[in-house]
């Protein structure tokens, strides 16, 4: 009987396919990774975008500059030659327009009854026939137009947008010759009635697919990464391709922050979390507890919890070896002289970050070398201890940006190492460093955060009324936007619904 057997190139083949699907699951891991923060758009918004984009539409129409035209045509046996120039639109007006999601694709458009007014100067001649020359009126009503924008993810993880189907329908197009004879005008009229709408026919829907082309190209040069300050950068870039429903679109964003020049993604992933199923904003912005924790690794890589009290920093209260008498008179006894103090701290982990239903917290935790300054500007050791700072941050929206302030509410202290022992006054001195992190080095920390995250929105948009809610693991904003006009004033636009 014949057996068969496995040769060790099998095995070794078979090996080979195990580790190639490892290795693609591993990668359908990386593919489907959570993002560190979310971006919901809801038809409220969209619609508000419509009018917005509707009343920019308008205005960039009337502004439009058009090419003359030439051509040859036979009128009765002779043939004329004609150039239309000067063409310009002179009102323009859309009655009824809607957007809406279509799920899993993008973003539909659709405008009814639009109706348009064109202007333009005609001039034509023909074989044994005069010159002939003056102006025409185009009036178009009942236009139709629906155009479907597909939206998706580029490789660079920047956001990508094309034209996936657009239907184009004229109910009428009208020509009024303001000038010429009566042939002119039969030619006229009725040739370029005809002309216009093969005209846009065939290239409206062309214009719009090379417009969005265009803007396509112009989001491809779209910085991902956001400057905060002089510490630290947002990675905005997509994790994945927009999620399309019928009542919104998803953009789930990394959200990761860096040091500035170190791009190294922190030893920790993003926890998946969900935005509410709400739709009364026109914007939800979620911000996950990862996004707050690489922000801390972040500033903590850069040196930023690191501070140094000083005698001219300590402005509250009087830093000097006189300070000890009070608590720490085993201290005190050395220095007869007062001499200026260095409190030298120093974060030795990345801040805590917790975001819990009733508010966030940041702990610290660190240490502390005190310094005496000698009259000959050496420095001298007096004692090194270890800190545990616990602060609750304040979270608020300000000019587009997430701002983030800390309040300490304990503070936890214990002796390492001193010139002279104080086992029983560490309570006082624990009390002492508590007012100098509250009067110091906190509002110092403040002022770096100061500058605030900035919050990914949309182009010259201002958040309005944005509201915080923060959850177990992650905050929700939501908010309306406000559009501002490019180099005007903050007025709204408005046009037909």
């Amino acid at each position: 009987m014949w057996y068969l057997q496995t040769s060790p190139c099998d095995k070794g083949e078979k090996m080979l396919k195990m580790w190639y699907s490892f290795l693609l699951c591993l990668l359908s891991l990386q593919l489907d990774a959570n993002p560190g923060l979310k971006v919901r758009i809801t038809q409220k918004g969209l619609d508000y975008g419509r009018r917005i984009g509707m009343e920019l539409l308008k205005q960039a129409i009337l502004k439009e500059t058009f090419p003359s035209w030439t051509g040859q045509e036979s009128f009765s046996f002779v043939k004329v030659n004609y150039k239309i120039s000067g063409l310009r639109i002179n009102a323009v007006d859309f009655p009824e327009t809607s957007a809406s999601f279509i799920p899993g694709t993008g973003i539909s458009l659709s405008v009814a009854r639009a109706s348009a007014t064109i202007s333009a100067d005609w001039r034509m001649k023909a074989w044994l026939l005069s010159r002939d020359q003056g102006g025409i009126t185009v009036s178009i009503s009942g236009l139709f137009m629906a155009v479907v924008f597909e939206v998706s993810r580029d490789s660079t993880g920047r956001l990508s947008m094309l034209v996936h189907n657009c239907q184009l329908i004229i109910n009428s197009i009208k020509v009024k010759l303001n000038e010429g004879s009566s042939w002119v005008y039969s030619f006229l009229s009725g040739y370029l009635e005809k002309t216009i709408k093969t005209k846009l026919d065939k290239n409206l829907c062309l214009n719009i697919k090379y417009k969005i082309q265009m803007m396509d190209a112009q989001l491809r040069k779209l910085k991902v990464l956001s400057q905060i300050d002089a510490f630290a950068q947002i990675d905005y870039s997509l994790v994945s391709s927009p999620t399309v429903f019928k009542s919104h679109i998803n953009l789930d964003l990394k959200g990761t922050v860096y040091p500035v020049g170190n791009h190294t993604d922190p030893p920790f992933v993003p926890a998946p979390f969900a935005l509410p199923n709400q739709g009364d904003s026109m914007l939800y912005l979620g911000v996950s507890n990862y996004f707050l924790k690489s922000a801390s690794l972040a500033y903590y890589r850069a040196g930023v919890f690191n501070i140094t009290i000083s005698q001219e920093l300590a402005t509250s209260f009087n830093l000097t070896t006189a300070i000890f008498n009070d608590f720490v008179p085993q201290i005190a006894v050395y220095y007869i002289t007062a001499h200026p103090v260095l409190l030298k701290l120093m974060a030795t982990s990345p801040p805590a970050v917790s975001l819990q239903a009733d508010g966030c917290s940041l702990q610290i935790t660190g240490c502390v070398d005190v310094f005496v300054v000698l009259p000959n500007s050496t420095i001298q050791y007096i004692f090194t201890g270890n800190l545990t700072a616990s602060t609750r941050a304040n979270l608020t929206v300000t000019k587009q940006k997430l701002i983030i302030s800390l309040l300490l509410k304990r503070l936890q202290f214990s002796l390492l190492h001193s010139i002279a022992s104080f086992s029983e006054q560490v309570s006082l001195v624990e009390n002492f460093l508590s007012y100098a992190l509250q009067s110091v080095v906190i509002p110092v920390i403040n002022d770096k955060l100061g500058k605030g995250f900035p919050l990914p929105n949309l182009a010259h948009t201002i958040l309005i009324r944005p509201v915080i809610k923060i959850n177990q693991g992650h905050l929700v904003i939501s908010t309306d936007v406000h559009y501002k006009q490019k180099g005007g004033g903050d007025e709204d636009l408005h046009s037909h619904s």
